[in-house]
C-alpha cells in the first residue's frame, strides 16, 4: 500500500516528514519498504524560453535563452517541442535528478549550456503516467506558471510517499481512511469526517432499476445512478494522488472510481447505464460460460466464478474485472454505480485465473459493509462535483451483511498478564480512545465496542495486541525468565538418533517438505492420496512429500553438479499423506550414501548395500531392537529400487522401512538409500537393556567361504551357521560376495568371518576346529554348498 502524505492529510493533521511517519508506523507493526519524495530532485526552477534557435552544428539541438527570474541562462536542448515563449522545468547547475544524475555546466558542440530543460520522465515519473507529449519531449507548463518559482509545488507534485508491506489481516489499512485512523492512534489526532453531501433529482432509481442476487457469495449489493455525466480530464489533485498511489489517471469518471477505492477501501464499478438495461442479476457462472472482459479477452468461466449479469448474459466478473459490453466510454452520459461485497475466497480464485488487481486485493482481505454504503455516496459527491452529474434519488439495496459492531469483554489483569507489564488502567483506556473504539468500564472489566472497519479484531487477545503495540512494545522491559529447567523428553529419542547418525559419519541435511506431484508418488507402494497445496508458489513445489527420498535425491544431484561425489547424508523429517479420510503426518529417517563412505581416519570404502545395511543394524541395535529385526527381499518393491539390491526392514514382523540401491533408470550412479518410519518403529516397546561383561579370555576368528546358488539368501545361511555353532559363536559378519564365470552362471560365493569366545575359559584350537568343521558339514548338506578353497 502506497501512502500519499498529501492524500492522508485530507483526514488528519500531521506535520512529520515521511521517513518519521514510516518509522512510527513500523513501531506499531506496519513495516515499510521505502519512504521517499514523489519527485526526488533538487534545484529545480520554472523558466521561460525567451529565445530558441537551431544549433549551428546539429540538426536536432536547439540553443535557448531561458529566463529564470533573476538571470537569463544559455541552455542547449534536444527536445523537439522546445520553442520560444514556452514555460519549462529547468534543472540548474548543481541539481541532482533521480538515478544519481548531477547537472553540470557544459559545452555541447561549441555552445555553452548552464542547466537542463526537463521532461517528467527525467524527474522520475514512470512512463505509464505520462502523456504521449511528455514521453516524446520536455514538459510544457501552462502560461500562468510563475517564473522563478518551484515547479514541483506549482504542479502540486510536492508529495511524499511511503510504501508499506502490510500483513494479511490488516485489510483496513488498504485505504487512506484506514491509514488516517492508524496515524490518529499513533499521534493522538482526530480523523476528519468524509464529505458525502450531494444533491439528488426527484426521479427515484428504484422505480426503473432492480437488483437480484442468486448466490450467497454476495452479501451486499448497492446501486445508484448518475445521469448527464460529462467525461473529461480529472482535476490535478485527483490525478496527482492517483499517480502517488501507483494508479494511472484516465478520465474523471474512471479516476473517481479509483480515487474512492483508495480513499475508503471499497472497490466500485461503473457501468454505462444505457448499455446495461434495467436490471442486474448476481449469480454463479455456468461451466464454460463466456464473457469478454474490459481487456477485450474472451474468458471461459466455471461455476466457481461470481458474475454480474443483465439478466440475460454476463457483463462482469465480480470483484475482478468488468465486461466490455457495458464499458464507460468517452460518449457515455449515464452511469450506474455498483458498490458491493463479494466472498473474498471466490474473488481470489477468479483473480488468479484472470488478473490480480487493486480491487481484487481488497475483496480478498475482507470489506467493511458500512464502508460499502460510504463509498457509493462518496462517488456520487465527486461525480456531481467533477463530472457535472445529476444523482438520481434513492439506492437499490440488497443487504444480507452483518453490520453489527463487536462487543468484547476484557479485564485489565488479562492485558497485564499477557503483555508481562503493568499498563496503567488510564493508559489502557487511552489506547482504546486513540484507536476510535468506544468502551464501557465495569470494575475490572472493560467492554470494548470494535467498529466494523476493524475486521481483524474478534477476540480479547486481539485487543491485548492493540494495547501492546499502541502503548509501545519498547516499554516492555526485557528480563530473563527465572524458573527451574530440565532436559526435555519430547524429542529425546530423535536427538539420540541424530547423534548416532553423525557418529556413523553421516552429515545432516534439512530439505523442503514440498515437492512436485510427480516426485511425491515415487519410492512407495503404499495406497495414499497426496496432499496438494491450493495456492503453490511454484508448480515444482505444489505437494507435501510422502517419502523423503526425493528430497535427499535433489540434494545428491545438487552436490554431484558441483563435483562432490562422496556423499553420506541423512535427514529426520516429516512425510505427509491422506489415507482414507485420515490425514497422516509421520516422522521419518532417510539416509543416502554414494561414492566413498568414510569409516574413520584414513579409512574409506565404496558405498554399497552392505554398508547401508550395517548402518541400519547399528541404529536398530542401538535403539534396543537387537534380535527382533530382519531384512526381507521376497516382497514387492517400488519400481525406483533395484530389484536385486533392495530389502524391507521388518521389526517384530512388521515393516517399518525400506533400503536398497536406486534403479539404473533413476540414476546410473551407485546410490543407496534407506527410509525408516520412526513413528512405526518407536511405537514398538523396548525392554530394559541387558549388559554382559566383556570376556576376559581371548577370541578366535575363523574365515570361510561357501559357493551356493544365487537365489540362496545370506540371512538363511547365517541362521544355519549360528544354529550349528551354538553359544560359542559370538559374532558373524559377511565380508565378501563374489560372482564370476569361474563359479558358474547361477552361483555366488559368500565369505563369512566367525568370532568364537567362551566367557569362562580360553578356547583351544581343537575345540574351535571341531565346531568349525561341524559348521562346514551342516552348511554343505543344508544348502548343497561347496566350501571355497
Amino acid at each position: 500500500m502506497k501512502l500519499s502524505k498529501n492524500f492522508v492529510k485530507d483526514y488528519i493533521n500531521i506535520d512529520v516528514d515521511i521517513k518519521t511517519l514510516a518509522e512510527d508506523m513500523t513501531r506499531v507493526g506496519n513495516e515499510y519498504d521505502s519512504a521517499l519524495m514523489l519527485i526526488n530532485a533538487t534545484n529545480l526552477i520554472i523558466g521561460e524560453v525567451i529565445e530558441c534557435e537551431m544549433h549551428p552544428d546539429s540538426d536536432h539541438l536547439h540553443v535557448c535563452k531561458v529566463n529564470i527570474g533573476n538571470e537569463i541562462l544559455d541552455i542547449v536542448c534536444g527536445a523537439p517541442n522546445v520553442r520560444k515563449g514556452l514555460k519549462v522545468i529547468l534543472a540548474q547547475v548543481g541539481a541532482e535528478l533521480p538515478g544519481d544524475f548531477k547537472i553540470k555546466k557544459g559545452n555541447i558542440r561549441g555552445k555553452e549550456s548552464n542547466g537542463m530543460i526537463c521532461s517528467l520522465a527525467e524527474l522520475g515519473i514512470e512512463s505509464k503516467f505520462l502523456s504521449d507529449a511528455d514521453k516524446n519531449g520536455i514538459h510544457e507548463l501552462p502560461n500562468d506558471a510563475p517564473v522563478g518559482e518551484d515547479p514541483i509545488k506549482f504542479m502540486k507534485l510536492d508529495d511524499e510517499i511511503a510504501d508499506f508491506e502490510l500483513t494479511a489481516n490488516r485489510g483496513d489499512l488498504l485505504s487512506i481512511l484506514g491509514m488516517a485512523y492508524e496515524l490518529g492512534a499513533i499521534y493522538d489526532k482526530p480523523v476528519k469526517e468524509i464529505d458525502l453531501n450531494h444533491s439528488e433529482t426527484l426521479e427515484d432509481i428504484n422505480n426503473s432499476f432492480k437488483v437480484e442476487v442468486q448466490t450467497e457469495n454476495c452479501s451486499l449489493f448497492l446501486a445508484k445512478k448518475a445521469v448527464n455525466v460529462i467525461i473529461k480530464e480529472s482535476p490535478d489533485f485527483i490525478k496527482n494522488r492517483l499517480i502517488a498511489s501507483g494508479i494511472r489517471p484516465i478520465n474523471n469518471v474512471v479516476d473517481i472510481s479509483n480515487y474512492v477505492m483508495l480513499e475508503v477501501g471499497q472497490p466500485l464499478h461503473f457501468y454505462d447505464a444505457d448499455k446495461l438495461g434495467d436490471k442486474i442479476l448476481v449469480r454463479m457462472a455456468k461451466n464454460n460460460e463466456k464473457l469478454t472482459t474490459l481487456d477485450n479477452m474472451e474468458r471461459s468461466l466455471t461455476n466457481e466464478d461470481i458474475i454480474i449479469t443483465n439478466g440475460k448474459e454476463a457483463i462482469g466478473l465480480a470483484g475482478v474485472m468488468g465486461g466490455l459490453s457495458t464499458e464507460v466510454e468517452a460518449d457515455t452520459k449515464n452511469i450506474l454505480i455498483e458498490s458491493a461485497n463479494f466472498d473474498g475466497i471466490k474473488v481470489r480464485c477468479t483473480a488468479k485465473k484472470i488478473v490480480r488487481s487493486e480491487a481484487s486485493n481488497r475483496f480478498e482481505k475482507g470489506l467493511d459493509p458500512n464502508r460499502t454504503y460510504m463509498a457509493i455516496e462518496r462517488a456520487c459527491t465527486l461525480l456531481e462535483k467533477y463530472a457535472d452529474a445529476k444523482i438520481q434519488k434513492g439506492t437499490v439495496v440488497y443487504d444480507k451483511a452483518d453490520k453489527k459492531e463487536k462487543n468484547i469483554d476484557i479485564k485489565f489483569d488479562d492485558i497485564n498478564n499477557l503483555l508481562g507489564i503493568e499498563v496503567p488502567e488510564d493508559e489502557t483506556l487511552n489506547v482504546f480512545r486513540k484507536l476510535g473504539f468506544e468502551y464501557k468500564v465495569n470494575g475490572n472489566t472493560i467492554t470494548v465496542i470494535v467498529p466494523t472497519r476493524r475486521l481483524d479484531i474478534s477476540i480479547k487477545e486481539d485487543l491485548i495486541e492493540e494495547v501492546g503495540r499502541i502503548y509501545g512494545v519498547d516499554k516492555i522491559a526485557g528480563k530473563l525468565p527465572v524458573l527451574p529447567t530440565k532436559t526435555g523428553k519430547y524429542d529425546k529419542t530423535t536427538r539420540e538418533i541424530r547423534n548416532k547418525m553423525i557418529g556413523l559419519g553421516l552429515n545432516e541435511t534439512m530439505s523442503y517438505i514440498l515437492v512436485n506431484e510427480k516426485d511425491a508418488t515415487k519410492f512407495t507402494t503404499d495406497k495414499i492420496d497426496l496432499i496438494k497445496l491450493l495456492d503453490p508458489l511454484t508448480e515444482d513445489r505444489n505437494t507435501l512429500r510422502y517419502s523423503m527420498i526425493p528430497s535427499l535425491l535433489k540434494i545428491y544431484e545438487y552436490n554431484i553438479g558441483r563435483n562432490n561425489k562422496d556423499i553420506s547424508i541423512f535427514e529426520i523429517g516429516k512425510g505427509f499423506a491422506k489415507i482414507g479420510e485420515e490425514y497422516k503426518e509421520e516422522e521419518k529417517l532417510c539416509i543416502l550414501i554414494s561414492g566413498k563412505y568414510f569409516t574413520g581416519i584414513n579409512n574409506e570404502k565404496n558405498a554399497d548395500f552392505y554398508i547401508l545395511k550395517g548402518i541400519a543394524e547399528e541404529l536398530l541395535d542401538y535403539l534396543g531392537y537387537n534380535g527382533r529385526y530382519s531384512f526381507l527381499n521376497n516382497k514387492e518393491f517400488p519400481k525406483e529400487f533395484h530389484p536385486g539390491q533392495t530389502a524391507l526392514i521388518s521389526v517384530n514382523a512388521n515393516t517399518v522401512g525400506i533400503m536398497g540401491k536406486l534403479h539404473p533408470l533413476v540414476t546410473t550412479d551407485d546410490v543407496f538409500v534407506l527410509e525408516i518410519n520412526l513413528d512405526k518403529l518407536l511405537e514398538k516397546k523396548v525392554g530394559k537393556m541387558k549388559y554382559k561383561e566383556i570376556s576376559k579370555f581371548p577370541s578366535i576368528k575363523k574365515d570361510l567361504s561357501f559357493v551356493v546358488d544365487k537365489n540362496v539368501q545370506s540371512e538363511t545361511i547365517e541362521k544355519a551357521i549360528k544354529k550349528s555353532a551354538g553359544n560359542l559363536l559370538t559374532n558373524i559378519e559377511v565380508f565378501d560376495v563374489y560372482t564370476g564365470k569361474n563359479l558358474g552362471q547361477d552361483k555366488k560365493s559368500i565369505a563369512y568371518s566367525l568370532t568364537f569366545n567362551d566367557s569362562k575359559k580360553t578356547l583351544t584350537d581343537d575345540e574351535v576346529l571341531g565346531i568349525f568343521n561341524k559348521i562346514i558339514g551342516d552348511i554343505e548338506k543344508a544348502f548343497n554348498a561347496e566350501l571355497r578353497k
